[in-house]
């Protein structure tokens, strides 16, 4: 059976998400949706795409689409998500989840387990360094876990442009944060390969409060766009988190952990992809060379995808596979991954965040509800 999805989004769906959908066997892209009828019906020309769509919940309940695709703000796609559930919809679902933690909650209440399968578009785990990363942790290569920090920084507007498409990550109501966004990509991985946190304290601010164009017009900045948190697992690792999108210089993406007999650090130059993220590792007590040094990474074989790791456009390989995993669910194999499960326990680690930040104190995760 050929499984028929929907797109919302005629920018970053269609550039990344659609030749990743595409990649797929049995899978079909019968549909695309913007917000008016005349981008719309180019942006299906242009895609060769049969159905143009400029009511996304109408696509959301359409009979005859299986899969929705839904890749806009998260303020405004909200909606989309629970009529998208109402009508027993499989969804694949941006990052961050929702818009906030009651958000989260209704998402999570209007899920039927039995009759939407989901995932989330957070595919930092199907990366080769992070899959090597987890897989040496977990075979003991580090001796005992004992932390690690990890960060995730951006220049997307200390010198920002107007025609850059997500300069409405200054809007208050569009449900974005350097946490929520940046932040909730590290969270994702971090909970698969160390297990649920079991508390945390946290900080967030704005350090940018205003944008200032080229043109010397100006905008408010109403989102946090800087955090440090400190996240204490079950297992007990302690591991420090920060975040902005506003570094000049920007650092990128690391994620660096370390033990009683070893260190791994996975660092890319900006949002981690296939081929730009590396694996170092060093020794304890190795006086020969203290500079950690390249791991030579493994990228599984994948016949089954219609691209590889080395395919353009970057992030639309790792996506093919999370893809995979919610058409696999689909057709009654394995479970999709990250779901809507995982993803409301990201959702209760961002509030617990903002309780934190809020209340200058500890908060533990069982305590959010």
């Amino acid at each position: 059976m050929t499984l028929r999805v929907g797109i919302v989004s005629a920018a970053w769906g269609a550039f990344a998400h659609l030749p990743a959908w595409r990649a797929l066997q049995g899978v079909e892209v019968t549909s695309i949706c913007t917000s008016r009828q005349e981008t719309a019906e180019a942006a299906a020309e242009r895609c060769q795409i049969e159905r143009p769509f400029w009511d996304a919940l109408a696509m959301c309940r359409d009979p005859d689409i299986d899969i929705v695709d839904l890749g806009t703000r998260p303020g405004v796609r909200l909606p989309m998500v629970l009529e998208a559930l109402k009508h027993g919809k499989h969804i694949y679902n941006s990052c961050p989840h929702a818009p906030d933690w009651a958000g989260a909650k209704a998402i999570d209440f209007a899920w039927d387990r039995n009759t939407s399968k989901t995932a989330v578009d957070a595919f930092s785990r199907y990366l080769p360094a992070h899959m090597q990363m987890r897989s040496m942790i977990e075979a003991g290569n580090l001796g005992k876990l004992l932390g690690g920090n990890c960060r995730f920084n951006m220049s997307l507007f200390n010198r920002p442009d107007k025609r850059f498409p997500y300069n409405w990550f200054a809007d208050g109501a569009a449900g974005v944060s350097a946490l929520r966004n940046f932040g909730s990509h590290l969270l994702y991985f971090l909970c698969e390969m160390l297990g649920p946190v079991e508390e945390l304290v946290a900080d967030q601010t704005i350090l940018l409060k205003e944008w200032e164009f080229a043109d010397g017009d100006r905008m408010a900045a109403n989102n946090p766009d800087y955090a440090n948190l400190i996240l204490r697992f079950a297992s007990g690792v302690r591991i420090s988190l920060q975040t902005s999108w506003n570094q000049p210089a920007q650092e990128g993406w690391t994620i660096d952990m370390f033990g009683t007999d070893a260190r791994l650090q996975a660092v890319a130059p900006s949002f981690p992809t296939v081929g730009d993220t590396r694996l170092l590792s060093g020794l304890a007590g190795d006086r020969a060379d203290s500079a950690l040094q390249p791991v030579e990474l493994t990228t599984p074989a994948t016949p089954h995808i219609a691209m590889d790791h080395i395919s353009e456009p970057a992030p639309a390989y790792p996506m093919a596979l999370t893809m995979q995993s919610l058409v696999d669910t689909v057709h009654g194999k394995g479970s999709p991954y990250p779901d809507f499960a995982l993803a409301l326990e990201v959702e209760r680690l961002l509030e617990a965040a903002r309780i934190s930040n809020e209340e200058r104190r500890w908060v533990r995760l069982a305590g959010v509800d």
